[in-house]
């Protein structure tokens, strides 16, 4: 038995050759995916900074979005306090700002013409980016109005913000010792409140002739207020006057068409057809007289009016609506002013320093028409005024009692008034009740807490 022949082993090459093409190409795959594999497993040391890419292209992408570097914070602002003669090129000089930031603000931004109009006080705040150029500028007007310029691409974009202030009210009495400004000012009342008072009381009150101390007054008005920090007063609501006696309230009241009236709890109001007294002075120097003795020519002769004295550029009001009918100078008179109140009303200002109306301009109850000074034959700073009736001189001061009021509430608008003073009435006899029980406590020593 012959024993069997050794396989004898075939070349490599002679072995593939062998083989269909079919299996070497699914060979080849194999291998292929074999070597990709292990590229794409992740070595020890590759681990830590390998980031595993989402198989989702949205995904993907909202990712991307998300690690986006934030955006740089808000350039900080740079306050500037406005100065005396400061115009917008200083302003921006002492902030290293360049002419083109003036230039570019002023001919790209359609509100320009406010950054003219700068006032000592007013603050303006800067926006700078890191290369220097102003990217952004607040005007600030007041703590209530302020104007913003921001940059655009090429333009400076404007937006106007008004804050508007909380509104309280407020309840202020005094007693008078010596006079109604003092005794207002003692009590903190401001001198526009003051002069408010007087105004609405103007008509009924003689306040050089007919206060006398122990009158008293009260007032309930509005004050303004941002943050808790008072801004200003607003309008007086409802005001008290008592006079040797007697008792005058007033309440305001707003008309349909936007117009304010004080009136009593009546709705008669509180204004008379011409001011007690054309201006605000610090007293009467001369009153209407037939024989007194002239300061200047030191003779005899009437005196046809009221001097008021006082400072030289106080304002002078038209004592009542009317038209001008003279307004010039002369040697007597000086700087003067004579205004026709219908046909039977004529008032006279003369030694004004300046004339603020002329003739034939039609002028409203308390418009400024002039101011006082020491024109024509006067020996110092005053007002004289005239008033006549029919061509006649007559006193200001009793003639104006017997002059009618102005226009009170209408019948057709009556219901309206009481609905919108009813509130303030309440207010009103509360506070005085209130004052009432603590001047009992006063006396008494006790208290009412």
């Amino acid at each position: 038995m012959q024993p069997k022949a050794r396989k004898q082993k075939q070349p490599v090459s002679q072995t593939v050759a062998e083989y269909p093409r079919k299996h070497l190409a699914i060979a080849s795959a194999a291998i292929a995916v074999v070597f990709l594999s292990l590229l794409l497993i992740p070595g020890e040391s590759a681990e830590a900074t390998r980031v595993s890419m989402p198989v989702d292209l949205n995904l993907e992408a909202k990712n991307t979005r998300t690690q986006a570097p934030a955006k740089n914070p808000e350039l900080p602002w740079k306050e500037v306090v406005i100065r005396s003669g400061d115009n917008l090129s200083k302003i921006f000089q002492r902030a290293s700002l360049s002419a083109a930031d003036v230039y570019d603000i002023v001919s790209n931004s359609k509100d320009s013409k406010q950054l003219l109009k700068l006032h000592p006080g007013q603050k303006m705040a800067l926006q700078v980016n890191n290369e220097g150029e102003l990217q952004a500028l607040k005007h600030i007007h007041n703590l209530l109005e302020t104007t913003l310029y921001q940059r655009e691409d090429n333009k400076f974009v404007t937006t106007h913000i008004r804050r508007e202030p909380e509104v309280r009210q407020n309840y202020s009495s005094a007693v008078i010792t010596s006079s109604l400004y003092r005794s207002a000012q003692n009590v903190g009342l401001s001198q526009n409140l003051i002069m408010e008072l007087s105004d609405i009381f103007g008509g009924v009150i003689d306040f050089v002739y007919d206060v006398r101390a122990g009158d008293n007054f009260m007032i309930l008005y509005e004050e303004n207020f941002l943050d808790d920090v008072k801004t200003g007063n607003g309008p007086i609501l409802a005001a008290q006057f008592i006079n040797r006696g007697e008792i005058y309230t007033a309440y305001r009241y707003v008309h349909d068409d936007s117009s304010v009236g004080y009136y009593n709890k009546d709705g008669v109001s509180m204004r008379k057809a011409f001011l007690r007294a054309p201006l605000d002075f610090t007293r009467i120097s001369s009153g209407f007289n037939m024989r007194r003795l002239h300061p200047v020519f030191k003779t005899t002769k009437p005196h046809r009016g009221t001097d008021y004295a006082a400072s030289r550029g106080t304002p002078v009001y038209a004592a009542g609506d009317g038209r001008v009918d003279k307004a010039g100078y002369s040697k007597a008179n000086g700087n003067y002013v004579f205004i026709n109140h219908g046909t039977k009303y004529t008032t006279k200002y003369l030694h004004l320093h300046k004339r603020g109306v002329r003739k034939g301009q039609k002028v409203k109850q308390k418009q400024i028409i002039g101011w006082v000074g020491s024109t024509g034959y006067a020996t110092g700073p005053h007002l004289h005024y005239e008033f006549l009736v029919n061509g006649v001189h007559r006193n200001p001061r009793t003639i104006l009692k017997k002059l009618p009021k102005a226009k009170s509430i209408d019948s057709k608008d009556k219901e309206a008034f009481l609905a919108q003073i009813g509130g303030l009435q309440m207010q009103l006899a509360a506070y005085n009740n209130h004052r009432s029980l603590a001047k009992t406590d006063q006396l008494t020593g006790s208290s009412t807490l």
